[in-house]
């Protein structure tokens, strides 16, 4: 892309390194960003760093677990001392469990809440104080249909995606007035790594998910950089009015009747 609507601009993205994520961060160096990854793919991440490098573009690969706030904190701190305060923060680290609801374990429900939850929390609480400083910033956080819309063995999930729903929202109001825009992007099925074992994992259960299934809810399988585009779309200046929305990515999937 020529249009650089990112030239100069420290973006990080937690969960960087490959589907939507490694997608979104080819886009934003494409359009001029310096791009911090934190992912727990340490390897995937070096790679995607090194592309993005070799492109001719200013890249920061930084492994940690984003569930951690001393691995994040850390993270913030090495991305700040190498490209500066962050501009904009895309939380996009998440996972699922897929199993039946009275099955899932306590540890199970814990840990997912801190990979999709408490990775965003300890993120957005790293990165504020410099968007403070700077008297701007922009958040965007991967959401999904799942926030509305509930689907069998997958309690958990859908919990967490609510919580990010609140949390988009509840940030947008507290620091509007500090000129910090926070949005969120709500993917339907995604052709993913992740999104496909998703779907197969469901399949197992019993859930209506075949192919034609997800033909007949969302037309098609998404793939991971109509997601991505979204997002840049919500971190850019062509979205400066739009602020705590819950941007639905999903063909429809949402409105269907």
């Amino acid at each position: 892309m020529g249009s650089k609507r990112f030239e100069g601009r420290h973006v990080l993205v937690s969960g960087g390194a490959a589907g939507v994520g490694g997608e979104a961060s080819r886009l934003f160096a494409a359009e001029g960003a310096k791009v911090t990854i934190v992912d727990i793919l340490g390897q995937a991440g070096r790679d995607l760093a090194a592309e993005l490098t070799a492109s001719g573009a200013e890249a920061l690969m930084i492994e940690a677990d984003v569930s951690g706030e001393e691995a994040v904190t850390d993270a913030v701190r090495q991305a700040a001392e190498r490209f500066g305060p962050v501009d904009v923060l895309h939380n996009h680290a998440g996972t699922t469990i897929v199993k039946p609801f009275h099955e899932t374990s306590t540890a199970e429900w814990k840990r997912l809440f801190d990979i999709n939850v408490h990775s965003m929390f300890f993120m957005t609480g790293a990165v504020i104080p410099g968007m403070l400083k700077k008297g701007k910033g922009v958040i965007v956080n991967t959401s999904s249909v799942s926030a509305i819309l509930a689907t069998p063995m997958e309690v958990a999930y859908c919990s967490t995606k609510g919580a990010c729903h609140a949390f988009t929202k509840a940030i947008a109001t507290e620091y509007r007035d500090q000129n910090i825009r926070c949005n969120a992007v709500c993917p339907g099925f995604i052709r993913t790594g992740h999104g496909l074992r998703e779907i197969n994992a469901l399949r197992g259960y019993g859930v209506n998910v075949s192919e034609a299934d997800i033909i007949d809810m969302q037309g098609r399988i998404c793939e991971p950089v109509e997601i991505a585009r979204a997002v840049l779309f919500l971190a850019s200046e062509e979205a400066s009015f739009v602020n705590g929305e819950t941007l639905f990515v999903d063909n429809g999937l949402s409105v269907r009747t």
